[in-house]
């Protein structure tokens, strides 16, 4: 499909997850810092989230900061954090101009102060917008999530609140840091790594996959496009036919 083609006439999802990947090879290859990468990919995630918008798909939901990523080194795990604190509140202004709504999932105590403090302030000043839903995936663990959530309903249990035979996957999902959200029709993954990355297991159980080689850094129209080209050609039967 070309980067002109009318969104108009294909199916758009309603939400695409997306799994950033290559920001560190990105810097290699350029022969740059990897902090140098991850300004770029910074840059990306602006990009990325107009076209959505663009587009008129509502929900996106990046893979920011993992739980394994803090085993980084503690310069670049630092590095990172304070970026995510400088995009945030440099970015207010423009997702308040742009009517985009903020959104955060993970295990976000773990964040530094100052970034807490400005997610927060971010999530609140951007809370009655209405266009594009952009959700941080920041400390997150997709399995820490679901045993998180299976940990509340058994304390239900255990309070006599809940019988062991009444839990449903409804009812799991309900307890998810995603509650409320949809679930992710299109995942994307960057940087040609056939791997979900302990990302959004449950949430993805019939989303569309797509992966491409390119690096996160040079993530584009281009790439979007075809991933949105190559949902449109499939046929979603969620195991009914």
């Amino acid at each position: 499909m070309s980067s002109d083609s009318p969104t108009t006439e294909i199916n758009i999802p309603q939400h695409i997850a997306i799994i950033m990947d290559g920001n560190g090879r990105w810097a290699e290859q350029h022969k740059v810092a990897r902090a140098k990468g991850h300004e770029q990919g910074g840059q990306t995630v602006q990009r990325v989230i107009d076209l959505c918008g663009e587009k008129g798909i509502k929900w996106l939901t990046l893979y920011a900061f993992s739980t394994e990523n803090w085993g980084r080194s503690k310069i670049e795990v630092t590095y990172l954090m304070n970026m995510l604190a400088k995009y945030l509140k440099e970015r207010l202004p423009e997702m308040m101009q742009k009517n985009v709504r903020l959104h955060a999932i993970g295990e976000l105590y773990m964040l530094p102060k100052n970034c807490r403090k400005q997610l927060e302030e971010s999530i609140e000043t951007t809370r009655n917008n209405t266009g594009v839903n952009v959700v941080l995936a920041l400390s997150y663990g997709s399995r820490q999530e679901i045993t998180a959530a299976a940990r509340k309903l058994a304390e239900k249990v255990q309070r006599g609140e809940l019988a062991p035979a009444d839990i449903t996957p409804e009812m799991l999902g309900d307890n998810l840091y995603t509650a409320g959200m949809p679930d992710p029709d299109l995942l994307i993954r960057t940087s040609g790594e056939m791997r979900i990355s302990n990302y959004l297991l449950w949430q993805i159980s019939y989303a569309e996959l797509w992966v491409t080689d390119v690096l996160w850094p040079d993530f584009g129209r281009a790439e979007l496009d075809a991933a949105l080209a190559s949902y449109h050609g499939r046929n979603r039967r969620f195991g009914k036919r």
